[in-house]
């Protein structure tokens, strides 16, 4: 892997490709990578550390990477313990390590590290740190996704250092940077809405700073160092974090119990085709990757969700789903519901009732109720739902 990402400043950051799952809840076939940089100046400034998981790798690429220099500073930018779990074993090997970080952040680390005792400096919006022909400007992003967040901008290389801004799932390999968003738009996309999809506000003012700044390169604390023309992922950025529509379609969403209420969304899905809908993804809630689900929920601006009527409420899974879209903040789409009850469909009151206490969600029609198996005196209201949500 090239290490260099610009004059001075070099990565030594880790792959991780024996977790299972991130945050204890998100799958990684394709693990993911814990970013760390340093700034090789005058003075020499380490940004931030990895999970304790990969803490002996890490040290050894910055002590390579320093040449048997001594580090001055490690710019904490977020205390989240993937990036901050090797915080006192750095301390521990440069006793001289002085740690610069929000107020916010020097509370927490506190909290993680109990019984040891840290020399921290803390800054604020608009500080500089000098380091020589290098200097670090301090920007606050609180809520993105923490709230003792900052970034950290050199104007010499026009780095933005974004902490878990622009992150995406996957380790990196021997791919450290990436200059268009085909090929990182996917993890991104299911990365930003299932960590940071609910900050959308915070995100909106973090891309203004950012803009403002006018960085060339962007490094973040997961994924591939980004270069080139900016402009495609801060677009994207911008559509995400403002709840905009990504691509036009249709996003259907079930969850069948013993095969009737798939067998409805697969016709349903036939019918919206045939009617010309640019493009249906669909998702089996029972089976597939429920961050997936919440990816291409925001993704679409039209969601239809399908799903069995259970214990006189809602079938599990199709629960779970909504409950997670409430969570990360869901709004500003059109919805459309199909239920299916044996004897007392319970489904579409339950799915209503959870869409009401999200903001700006256009149910825009009755749920559509199956019995047990679509017959063909169904297919006229599927015809309908179709008409509706895509009108």
């Amino acid at each position: 892997m090239k290490k260099t990402i610009a004059p001075e400043i070099r990565y030594i950051g880790v792959d991780d490709n024996d977790l299972d799952l991130f945050e204890g809840q998100y799958i990684i076939p394709e693990g993911i990578s814990y970013n760390s940089y340093v700034i090789l100046d005058e003075k020499i400034a380490i940004m931030d550390t990895v999970d304790a998981r990969k803490g002996g790798e890490w040290l050894a690429n910055l002590e390579e990477a320093l040449g048997g220099r001594k580090p001055d500073y490690l710019v904490v930018q977020h205390v989240e313990p993937d990036h901050s779990g090797v915080i006192a074993a750095a301390v521990e090997k440069y006793p001289s390590l002085q740690i610069v970080c929000s107020a916010k952040a020097a509370t927490f680390i506190g909290q993680f590290f109990e019984g040891k005792t840290f020399n921290i400096k803390t800054v604020a919006e608009g500080e500089v740190l000098e380091l020589g022909k290098h200097s670090l400007r301090f920007i606050m992003a609180p809520m993105v996704h923490w709230p003792e967040v900052m970034v950290s901008f050199d104007p010499e290389s026009k780095v933005l250092f974004a902490a878990d801004a622009f992150g995406k799932f996957g380790s990196l390999g021997d791919e450290l940077f990436i200059e268009g968003t085909e090929d990182w738009s996917c993890e991104a996309r299911r990365y930003y809405f299932n960590i940071c999809g609910k900050y959308g506000a915070p995100v909106q003012a973090l891309l203004k700073k950012a803009a403002a700044a006018g960085p060339a390169i962007i490094a973040p604390l997961h994924g591939p160092v980004l270069r080139g023309d900016l402009s495609p992922f801060l677009a994207l950025y911008q559509t995400w974090s403002s709840y905009g529509v990504e691509s036009e379609g249709v996003f259907l969403a079930y969850a069948s119990i013993h095969g009737g209420t798939a067998e409805a969304a697969e016709k349903l899905a036939e019918i919206l085709k045939a009617k010309g809908c640019p493009k249906v993804a669909m998702s089996d809630l029972t089976r597939d990757d429920m961050a997936e689900a919440v990816e291409d929920a925001f993704r679409y601006g039209r969601l239809i969700v399908a799903a069995a009527s259970y214990d006189g409420g809602l079938f599990t899974p199709a629960h779970t789903f909504l409950h997670t879209l409430q969570m990360k903040g869901y709004c500003k789409r059109k919805v459309a519901l199909l239920e299916n009850g044996a004897w007392a469909p319970s489904a579409g009151r339950v799915m209503k009732e959870m869409f009401a206490a999200m903001k700006e969600i256009e149910l825009v029609a009755e749920p559509v109720t199956i019995r047990s198996r679509m017959r063909s005196a169904d297919i006229p209201a599927l015809e309908a739902l179709a008409d509706t949500i895509l009108a």
